[in-house]
């Protein structure tokens, strides 16, 4: 690797950094992404708008829904509503712990906050973690009983745990077994501190709008945190959807820096890579006659089945509105049709690295490593979406840029996984492959990956971008 490829490599590793440990919960990935899509001069658009007059070829723009979820795409400066969509899909959440609609749980002297299990996590690399929360919350203007807004949270202090239970008092506490309903409850504090809190129940109460107010539901002392790090009163909370998260930063570590070690890996890596090189790739449009976009769904990790997921609307509701809206006058009734004929989705979701000390977890032939680039994954029982067609013209793509590629398929007696991609490709018919960065850890609090590989998957996408376009003519598949 020359010094300056090195150098890129580690300012993208350093980036990412930043992207992760600002995006705790799926409301601030999306807030991330979209401050970032703001400053490169993206305009923001309305699903509950018209988007009538609104677009124009040669210009970028992004809407989002339901704050967790945001689609950016760019027009080719000859777009005119006919022209395939080239796009990259990823996914916001990660499995993590969420505060339930009634938390305030009392033990032993010990305030506990009760939360419920999100996705598939390792469950047990969340104790003895110093663990915060973040999220959305919904609060009332100050002085009003029929105005509201929803405001993002994040607290950046340690203010929950969950203590393992000492060796001494379980002496088989090495082969650990827990009930993820009854063991897995952070604690908040101690019950005589709460005594000291400042808000009355009952006053607080009698300004709420509604008969059972939070303060019914959760402990006063997180609650007053929520609100004091808003800058509202109690009273003013009506609502939230609040995450787990361990407050120790992203690192890069390793004896020479090759690795990466953070929360949230899966999928905020695809996240933040697609966004980048939506973003490189938007200065140069001018001889494009599609459409690059970005879709960044919510709730993979439980199936996608929702207004924000990759199994909802998001995507074919795009389709629709960009074919209506630009096309020409004499637009055939089958545009849609046509338009995803000539489209083409990577969806990108993180890969299985080899392990050192379970490498015969993988097929002996398929074992990907770390910095050794983006993994294309396949499966026959379409797990995952690849085809011979879409791993060929990837690879034609991360020609352009020498990026290397790796290949993954799971063992015969292994259960294999899934990703967005067979849904997006089965619903839209679109051409799609399947394919990620390899990491170790994955789901796990603490996840590990290659410094080098950001760059590699950055690079990866712009290419996808810029060259897309011409490569489909090299092959034709009906």
């Amino acid at each position: 690797m020359t010094a300056i490829k090195s150098a890129m490599s580690r300012q993208a590793a350093e980036r990412f950094l930043k992207f992760v440990d600002a995006s705790t919960d799926p409301f601030h990935a999306t807030y991330t992404a979209v401050q970032a899509l703001e400053k490169a001069g993206f305009k923001k658009l309305h699903e509950n708008a018209s988007w009538n007059g609104q677009l124009q070829a040669g210009s970028k723009y992004y809407f989002t829904r339901n704050q967790s979820s945001v689609i950016a795409f760019t027009l080719g400066a000859k777009y005119n509503g006919s022209g395939g969509i080239s796009l990259i899909g990823a996914h916001t959440d990660s499995p993590n712990l969420r505060v339930k609609p009634v938390s305030n749980k009392t033990a032993q002297a010990y305030l506990q906050v009760k939360c419920e299990t999100y996705g598939g996590g390792i469950w047990h690399s969340w104790f003895d973690r110093d663990l915060s929360i973040s999220g959305r919350v919904i609060v009332s203007e100050k002085g009003s009983t029929s105005k509201f807004v929803s405001k993002l949270v994040k607290l950046d202090k340690p203010i929950l745990r969950i203590p393992s239970l000492a060796i001494h008092l379980d002496r088989d506490v090495n082969p650990f077994k827990f009930n993820p309903e009854t063991h897995l409850i952070p604690v908040l504090g101690l019950v005589n501190e709460q005594l000291n809190a400042t808000t009355d129940k009952e006053a607080m109460k009698s300004k709420s709008l509604y008969d059972s107010h939070p303060v019914d539901k959760h402990h006063p002392a997180l609650l007053e945190a929520v609100a004091k790090e808003l800058d509202v009163e109690v009273s003013q909370i009506q609502d939230f959807e609040l995450s787990l998260y361990d407050t120790q930063k992203a690192a890069i570590g390793g004896i020479n820096d090759e690795f990466i070690l953070s929360a949230r890996q899966d999928n905020l890596m695809s996240c933040f890579a697609s966004i980048e090189a939506l973003i490189e790739a938007s200065d140069r449009l001018e001889n494009d006659d599609r459409v690059r976009c970005v879709c960044l769904f919510d709730h993979e990790e439980v199936g996608s089945a929702s207004t924000a997921g990759a199994d909802g609307s998001l995507l074919p509701d795009l389709i629709h509105r960009l074919t209506s809206e630009l096309s020409k006058a004499n637009q055939s009734k089958s545009s849609f049709e046509e338009v995803a004929a000539r489209s083409f989705i990577i969806s990108a979701d993180m890969a299985h690295a080899v392990h050192p000390n379970y490498a015969e977890k993988h097929d002996d032939l398929l074992r990907p490593k770390l910095n050794g680039g983006p993994v294309i994954k396949t499966n026959v029982k379409q797990r995952y979406a690849t085809t011979s067609i879409t791993s060929f013209l990837l690879g034609r793509i991360a020609e352009k840029v020498n990026v290397p590629l790796q290949h993954f398929s799971v063992r015969n007696d292994i259960p294999c996984g899934s990703t967005i991609a067979p849904m997006l490709a089965s619903k839209s018919g679109i051409q799609t492959v399947d394919i990620g960065l390899p990491q170790l850890s994955m789901h796990s609090i603490r996840e590990m990956s290659g410094s080098e590989d950001p760059q590699h998957l950055i690079d990866l996408f712009r290419s996808f971008f810029e060259h897309y376009g011409q490569l489909q003519s090299e092959i034709t598949v009906d």
